[in-house]
């Protein structure tokens, strides 16, 4: 299955944070990364909400958090990922829209940015990785033809427990799988996943076409990574429109109905 989109040429660097040897990696490549984006103080304060988020009631309605078994212990829950945040928490929300890492965004699709979602992966000791797929492949044409996500770094990631890998290979301007299916090695055989370690305050901006993983987190300690998805304002707002979708078909644990399997597809 393929598709095929038009990607806009990006803005000039002297339009946001980003300089022109950045945005040329981004357009041969559909990715780059910014070292120490965020200063250590900046670090350390995402470090602690993120503490915060993890320590707030879990609600109907509210931050959607999800469990799963570990792998070191399969008798443990271990929390997974929190999405939907942005309106329980107004320090995360301050950061994540109108600030620099949105004007990158804004410099990445040729325009203004909404946001579509966000959340963060702890991938606590035990915590599984991801299959090979693209982003797009979820279901998420029906949105938008193309999305930026940001990784921020919250903790040190590394190979050792699970750093994101991303295709060493010339930017992709369309579907190479099938939705809702992770990538199977035929489909990846022009090209290799090349791991990418991050520090704290590091940040790393991919389009929704470009194939990523990411192995399990055997270490002791937790590996956190901050995830926000924007796509073309041009293209519409539909952040609440998709949590809304999100909730019906794969609701996070508090909400979901005793006797009922959910699967997450990819």
């Amino acid at each position: 299955m393929t598709n095929t989109i038009a990607l806009r040429p990006t803005l000039a660097a002297a339009d946001g944070p980003l300089g022109s040897d950045d945005l040329a990696h981004y357009e041969r490549t559909g990715w780059l990364t910014a070292r120490a984006f965020f200063g250590t103080e900046e670090a350390e304060a995402i470090a602690a909400w993120t503490d915060e988020l993890l320590g707030m009631p879990e609600r109907p309605g509210a931050q959607m958090v999800y469990r799963e078994n570990s792998l070191l212990d399969p008798s443990l829950r271990v929390v997974q990922r929190i999405e939907d945040f942005c309106p329980h928490h107004p320090a995360f929300d301050a950061l994540i829209r109108g600030g620099r890492l949105q004007a990158a965004v804004d410099q990445l699709l040729g325009g203004p940015s909404v946001l579509f979602k966000e959340k963060i992966n702890f991938k606590m000791p035990g915590g599984a990785g991801f299959e090979p797929h693209q982003d797009q492949q979820a279901g998420w044409s029906a949105y938008a033809p193309i999305f930026v996500t940001v990784l921020v770094s919250i903790d040190q990631a590394t190979v050792e427990n699970g750093c994101l890998e991303i295709a060493d290979a010339p930017r992709f301007a369309g579907l190479i799988g099938e939705e809702w299916r992770p990538l199977t090695a035929e489909q990846m055989a022009g090209f290799a996943l090349l791991p990418v370690p991050t520090e704290p305050g590091d940040v790393l901006f991919f389009d929704s076409y470009v194939p990523h993983a990411s192995g399990p987190n055997l270490t002791a300690e937790a590996r956190r990574i901050l995830y926000l998805t924007y796509n073309r304002a041009a293209d519409g707002d539909h952040r609440a429109r998709y949590f809304a979708d999100k909730r019906a078909s794969f609701p996070p644990d508090i909400e979901r109905k005793p006797g009922v399997e959910y699967k997450f597809r990819v």
